[in-house]
Parts: structure tokens; C-alpha cells; sequence
């Protein structure tokens, strides 16, 4: 069995009077993809961030052995110079520089302080190539996708010699063959002796490439397991991180019953979008879709099969440029021309980004959750701090926000929690319509299971409630019925008891053009 390449002993880490590490202990062999699970806030980004040097020694209690020497980083410099490069979930991409650029920002090739391009451009082609990219060098970053921006950070870790990788959450943002992309590419990287740590919630992911795995919980080391070991399932996985079994993913509901003569809570005929900046493309071509008080709507698609522009168009016009369609509340059309406009008749949006669009990560939890509604918690136009706070705790409680207090920044909360303080923000509003727009992203098991519940009380308390999520397990175990997007284009609507992973991919992979032109095609041999 190959020797431990890093060793990390009895590690202790304290943020302002809380504990975020106590005694935790890892060991990597080396050539091995070893994947560390935790609920959200375990943590495992502090753990890396102690390995990386983001913490400096000092800050931490503990030992850090790396090739057998005791390693004591100053900054995160002084990790990658011994060849530890930590990717994280945020990438460290400048957007409008190049490829090249990126790839050796910060490690430039230069001779006596000029830069040499051709060097720069010769050597990033080959690290490019090396991960997997034909693209140009000098392609800006902002011009190229999510998924092979993941694979330029790989390319820059690279150009650093690297020898042990950590990837936090690496396909967080990606769909489903970007991820397999990246998932391939570690494997491939570890036929060339490089070590990989891979932080991921996504338990199927950990099977498909990591050797071991160490779970944390509450700031803890639980266990090592040997993946390929055959009592190494998910359901022990899930009991190590959460603490208890997990006997259903999904809290258990009564089938939705529509009443006949029950009008649509929300109604959207016939919705068309043009794209913000192509103006000649539709992003959403004509979809119409309902949902009842007490109902929970899925809507599932491939990315860029335009749910999100779907979701942000009906609230307020966030998106695109609208040609067309009606919205309807309890049967009457009614205008969602601003947010503003939306919010006043009782429509909510919970985004998929929730650092950019759902919170404001410098301001606290007290704040966050009052935001969308500060009337509410007002009088004469001025804001009652003490009603504030008290609402603010009141939530913390009952979404069990696990914050020391409401006067936490939110930004230093974990993902899970952070969605509950965005859940919050938008149940105080007190809207009769929510969507949800992949409320579960970068959150581990239990938290979901927690924000499944809040979402199952809503609906029994009769809002309604439209699900978009890329993970037909999560559609299946959660929605009455789901309509299928492809291209813009409305392919299908499956109830509950119909649907299964094969109908809906078969749906969201339904070829709209060509339909299209079938139909044309049948029309004119009509009027011919």
C-alpha cells in the first residue's frame, strides 16, 4: 500500500468563539483520488483551506505533514511552491484576460521582467490539450462555458507543477457531461501520478472516482472508508454525515387531489422571451404551464433548455427581452412588469445563484431575511429593530439556521444554511406563488431533506409551488406533476405516478426543430 503523500494531525480551528475544526485527522495516500463528505458547514473547505495556506499556520492548532515534512504555509504562495494547489468553488478566473493569461497569472513567463507570448501562448496550448481544450489561448475567458472554465483552472494548476489537486464542490455549476468531462480528467490525472482531494456532496461522483473517503460532521473526522469496500454504500456515507439514517430522501406527502372547478393559483399562456443580447433568438418560445394552491409543479430540462429564463422573465422581466404571453393569478391576468409589480401579486423567485442574486453577503442574517419585506417590520416608514430582530430569531428556529447568532454576516454561513436564510427572506414575504429555482444546489443530503420539508409545508399550507431542479431524483421524490423544457420549447407534462428518469430525459432530449419542421412540412402538404 503506497505511504501517506500528506498527513494532517489533530487539527483545531476557531472562527470568533466558535469551533469549526476539533481534532481532526487526514491521511492521502499517495497517487490516490481521496474524497472528503460532510453536511454543509462539517468543515471541509476549512480543513483545505488550513492544507492551502489560505489559513495561515498560526491560525490553527495541529500538524500538517506533507511528503513526510512538517509543512507550516504562511499564504497560499508558499502551499503551491511544494506543488498543492487548491481549486475552488469559486473560480479565480479574471474574465476578460485570456486563456493564457489566466493560466499563468501570477506565474508568468518571462524573461528578466518581459513576458514572453510565445513562450506564454506554445506552453499554454499544451497544458490546454493536456486537460482536454482545442480552444485558442487568447479566447477570453468570459467567452467560454462554465464547464471549461473548470478545466482552465485544472490547466493552471498544471502550469504550477502540481502534486496534490484538492477540487471544492468541482461540478457544483456544471450539468451532467461537463461534469462526466471533469470526472474523467481526475481519473486521467491520476494514471499520471498526481494526487487529487475532491469535495463533493454528490455521492454518486465520489463512487464513480475516489479510492477513500473521510467523512466529517460537526467539525469532526467520523471515519476513512475504502470505496471500492463492499460495506462502503451510500447509506453509510449519509449515516456518517448526518449523524442518523436516512430512511427516505424525501419527506413522505399525500398525493395532490386538483379540485375540478379549482382555478390555477399561477397561469403562464403562451410566454415567448427573446435573449437579452441576440434579440433574433428565442430563449422561451411559447410555454404555457399552471400550478394549484397545494401543488408542486417540477419543470425539467437540460441546461439551456430555458427554465431559468422562463422563471426570471414572469418575475419582473429579469431576463431577456419579453415578446409575448399572459400571467394569470387565480384566473385574472395581472401585469409582472417589475419585480415590485410580481412580488404585489404574491409571486416569489427564489434564483439558482443565491451569492449574486438571493443575499447580500456582508450584511447579516437579521437583515437578509427582512429584506423582501421591510414594510412588514416597519412603522411610519421606519424600520422596528426590535420586530426585525424578533422575526429574524423566530426563522433562525424554525428553518434551523444554524448561525451563533442573527447578527452573523451571511456570507460566512455554509450553503445550506445560506438557502435557508434565502427561504426565509421570501416566507416572510408572505407570496402565494413560489419558484424555486434549484433550491438544493451545493447542498449536502441533510440539508436537503430540511429544505424538502420547508418546501412540503408550504405546499400543505396551500401556496404553490413551482420546482425547476436538474436532478430528476429530486423531481421525482418531490413533484405532483412536471413539465419537460427542450430548446425553449415545452416537450411534455408527466404526472407524479407516470413519471420515471427515462420518460423525462426522453422528453428533454425531444428534438423541437425537428418537430417543428415536421409539422411545417405536413401543413404545406395540407394546403397543397
Amino acid at each position: 500500500m503506497p505511504a501517506p503523500v500528506l498527513e494532517m494531525r489533530s487539527i483545531v480551528k476557531s472562527f470568533t468563539g466558535v469551533k469549526a475544526l476539533s481534532d481532526v485527522s487526514l491521511s492521502v495516500r499517495a497517487g490516490e483520488v481521496h474524497a472528503i463528505c460532510g453536511e454543509n458547514g462539517a468543515g471541509k473547505s476549512t480543513l483545505m483551506k488550513i492544507l492551502s495556506g489560505v489559513h495561515p499556520h498560526g491560525s490553527y492548532e495541529g500538524e500538517v505533514l506533507f511528503e513526510s515534512e512538517p509543512c507550516r504555509f504562511r499564504d497560499i504562495r508558499a502551499s503551491e511552491k511544494r506543488g498543492i494547489v487548491i481549486i475552488h468553488q469559486e473560480l479565480a478566473l479574471v474574465p476578460y484576460l485570456s486563456l493564457a493569461e489566466n493560466i499563468f497569472l501570477g506565474n508568468e513567463r518571462a524573461s528578466r521582467g518581459v513576458i514572453s507570448w510565445h513562450r506564454t501562448l506554445g506552453e499554454a496550448s499544451r497544458l490546454l490539450r493536456r486537460v482536454g481544450l482545442v480552444d485558442n489561448p487568447q479566447t477570453r475567458v468570459c467567452d467560454i462555458g462554465v464547464g471549461k472554465q473548470q478545466l482552465v483552472e485544472i490547466a493552471k494548476a498544471l502550469a504550477k507543477e502540481v502534486k496534490l489537486l484538492i477540487l471544492d464542490e468541482p461540478t457544483a455549476a456544471l450539468n451532467d457531461e461537463d461534469s462526466a468531462a471533469l470526472l474523467r480528467l481526475i481519473l486521467e490525472l491520476k494514471e499520471q501520478g498526481i494526487t487529487s482531494i475532491i469535495i463533493s456532496h454528490k455521492l454518486g461522483e465520489v463512487a464513480a472516482v475516489a479510492d477513500s473517503v473521510t467523512i466529517l460532521r460537526d467539525g469532526r473526522t467520523v471515519e476513512t472508508l475504502d470505496v471500492k469496500a463492499p460495506e462502503t454504500t451510500e447509506e453509510r456515507i449519509i449515516r456518517g454525515m448526518v449523524g442518523r439514517d436516512l430512511d427516505h430522501r424525501f419527506p413522505e406527502r399525500s398525493p395532490y387531489t386538483a379540485d375540478s372547478g379549482e382555478r390555477p393559483a399561477l397561469e403562464i399562456r403562451d410566454w415567448t422571451v427573446f435573449h437579452p443580447v441576440d434579440q433574433q433568438r428565442k430563449v422561451v418560445d411559447s410555454v404555457s404551464v399552471n400550478v394549484r394552491r397545494g401543488e408542486i409543479v417540477g419543470i425539467a430540462g437540460l441546461m439551456g433548455a430555458g427554465r431559468t429564463e422562463l422563471a426570471m422573465s414572469v418575475f419582473g422581466r429579469s431576463y431577456g427581452r419579453h415578446a409575448g404571453g399572459t400571467v394569470l393569478r387565480d384566473g385574472a391576468p395581472v401585469r409582472t412588469r417589475t419585480v415590485p409589480e410580481a412580488i404585489g401579486h404574491g409571486i416569489a423567485y427564489v434564483t439558482e445563484d443565491r451569492k449574486h442574486y438571493g443575499l447580500n453577503l456582508i450584511d447579516t442574517v437579521k437583515s437578509n431575511i427582512t429584506l423582501g419585506a421591510l414594510r412588514k417590520v416597519a412603522r411610519h416608514s421606519v424600520v422596528d429593530a426590535h420586530e426585525e430582530r424578533r422575526v429574524a430569531e423566530s426563522f433562525r428556529t424554525s428553518m434551523n439556521i444554524r448561525a451563533p447568532h442573527i447578527m452573523e454576516p451571511v456570507g460566512r454561513l455554509s450553503g445550506g444554511n445560506q438557502q435557508k436564510v434565502v427561504l426565509s427572506k421570501w416566507i416572510f414575504a408572505g407570496p402565494e406563488v413560489l419558484i424555486l429555482d434549484e433550491p438544493t444546489r451545493g447542498i449536502d443530503v441533510g440539508a436537503k431533506y430540511e429544505i424538502y420539508t420547508v418546501i412540503d409545508r408550504l405546499a400543505a399550507e396551500g401556496k404553490a409551488v413551482v420546482f425547476i431542479s436538474s436532478e430528476l431524483p429530486e423531481l421525482l421524490g418531490m413533484c405532483d406533476r412536471i413539465y419537460t423544457m427542450a430548446a425553449g420549447r415545452l416537450t411534455g407534462e408527466v404526472p407524479r405516478e407516470q413519471a420515471d428518469q427515462e420518460t423525462l430525459m426522453r422528453l428533454m432530449t425531444k428534438d423541437t426543430r425537428a418537430a417543428e419542421s415536421r409539422a411545417g412540412a405536413h401543413s404545406e402538404g395540407q394546403d397543397s
